[in-house]
C-alpha cells in the first residue's frame, strides 16, 4: 500500500524526520517525554532510511540483471 502512495523516488526520512516525530508524539504523552520520543524516532527513521537504501540498491542490482544486453 505504501508504495501505491509515495513516488519511486521518495526517501524515508532518517533521524531528522523520526526524531522529529518521536518529540511530537512524546510531547503529547505527557511532561518530559519528548526527548525520549525524538531518540527512539531518531532510532526508528534510521533503521527506516538504512532498510530503503538496501531495497533501492537490491532493485537496481535486479534492473540491471534483467536489461537487455546489446
Amino acid at each position: 500500500m505504501r508504495s501505491a502512495i509515495l513516488p519511486a523516488s521518495a526517501k524515508e526520512g532518517g533521524c531528522v524526520k523520526g526524531g522529529a516525530v518521536g518529540a511530537v508524539a512524546g510531547h503529547f504523552v505527557g511532561r518530559g517525554h519528548a526527548a525520549a520520543g525524538a531518540a527512539a524516532g531518531c532510532a526508528i527513521g534510521v533503521h527506516r532510511r538504512h532498510e530503503a537504501e538496501k531495497r533501492d540498491q537490491q532493485q537496481q542490482q535486479t534492473a540491471q540483471l534483467q536489461a537487455p544486453s546489446h
